[in-house]
């Protein structure tokens, strides 16, 4: 499997314990969002709990520890839509957060796992190989936009 030729580790830096963890979309109600990922993604929900006026929610992919969407329901969203696009192309016309990105196994059956399960399929899966991978695109219900990558 080819992938990146990492640069030696900085284990000096003062930021040397820095991992990641999770990354958190905005979704107006955490009970949808989690039926959504439990059912098209088969995501667990590793735990919920209430901050002020919001519900908050981390889910982890099927067979990943390491990995977690925050989501993050309720509480005033305030007069800030979300950016409305018909396909991958004209969603990278806005400005600020685009996704997150997932790696898969084999891209051309996971794509068609999720079309079979009526996910919203923003770009079929294309080749990139200056990054060697093959990458796909969909979408949540509220338009949050998840990247799949095969390592080729």
């Amino acid at each position: 499997m080819a992938d990146f030729d990492m640069p030696e580790r900085s284990t000096s830096s003062l930021f040397a314990d820095v991992r990641g963890h999770h990354v958190a979309i905005r979704v107006p109600d955490r009970d949808t969002a989690i039926r959504w990922y439990r059912d098209k993604l088969d995501w667990r929900v590793i735990h919920t709990w209430p901050h002020a006026d919001q519900q908050l929610a981390y889910l982890a992919p099927p067979n990943d520890d390491r990995f977690m969407v925050e989501l993050l329901a309720g509480g005033d969203l305030g007069p800030h839509t979300v950016p409305v696009y018909k396909d991958l192309g004209d969603s990278l016309k806005h400005v600020g957060y685009h996704h997150f990105c997932l790696t898969v196994a084999d891209i051309e059956a996971t794509v068609e796992e999720l079309r079979r399960r009526d996910v919203k399929i923003l770009s079929e899966p294309f080749q990139v190989n200056e990054i060697s991978r093959k990458i796909a695109f969909f979408a949540d219900p509220f338009r949050n936009v998840v990247e799949l990558a095969e390592v080729i």
